[in-house]
């Protein structure tokens, strides 16, 4: 059977495959944008949280992520769980890093002025500090993304959702008559989907980012 064959065979499957792939990836990058962007607010004025921050989640991003998996099967089990955890603690380092040098790098002298027309600390932070930061947090939302886009097919190994089962099936079978379809087409649906959610981050960009700034 040929690769467009095998495709035309199985694509309700494949579809279901990389619908949960994608479907994995953005709520873990949701949860990691949210914590990350917090670690960020509570560590950029800090030398020493700063760079306590970047060094833990540097850390986390060195432990293999089938060992990663592995460890956290006998705590929360199969399936969904270990899948979602793993992705999130393996997002944060791009978003956090990115979230405190955006931060650092806002002029002080913005930051005083909205000092002296008498904006709240939190007000400053929402309204001139956050989104002066936003290029680069986006920034590292997009290399989190495409991160997580591969290490999620390792969620295979905990019967996680994705394209990983596919390509596990194959790699599981190999020297069988579809084996090397099963790796070809789990591998090209992964790819495919980096490509659309990077292609979605440019276009939030380009919506969210004034031209100004941009340039």
């Amino acid at each position: 059977m040929s690769f467009w064959e095998y495709l035309g065979n199985r694509h309700q499957q494949l579809l279901t495959d990389a619908f949960q792939h994608a479907s994995a990836v953005f709520q873990c990058m949701v949860v990691a944008t949210v914590l990350g962007v917090l670690i960020g607010v509570a560590t950029y004025q800090s030398g020493w949280a700063g760079n306590l921050a970047t060094m833990t989640t540097s850390t986390i991003l060195t432990i293999p992520a089938l060992a990663m998996i592995g460890l956290l099967i006998p705590i929360v089990g199969l399936g969904v769980a270990p899948t979602v955890i793993a992705l999130t603690l393996y997002g944060l380092l791009p978003i956090v890093r990115n979230a405190i040098v955006g931060l650092r790098g806002v002029d002080p002298a913005l930051v005083d002025a909205a000092r002296g027309i008498g904006m709240s600390r939190l007000t400053r932070l929402l309204r001139v500090e956050l989104p002066l930061a936003w290029p680069p947090v986006l920034t590292g939302i997009r290399v989190a993304t495409q991160m997580l886009m591969g290490i999620a097919a390792i969620a295979a190994y905990a019967s996680g959702p994705g394209l990983g089962n596919v390509i596990f099936r194959g790699l599981a079978s190999l020297g069988s008559a579809n084996a090397l379809n099963q790796v070809l087409a789990g591998t090209l649906g992964i790819i495919v989907l980096a490509l659309l959610f990077d292609a979605a981050y440019v276009l939030i960009g380009r919506l969210t980012i004034p031209r100004g700034i941009r340039v």
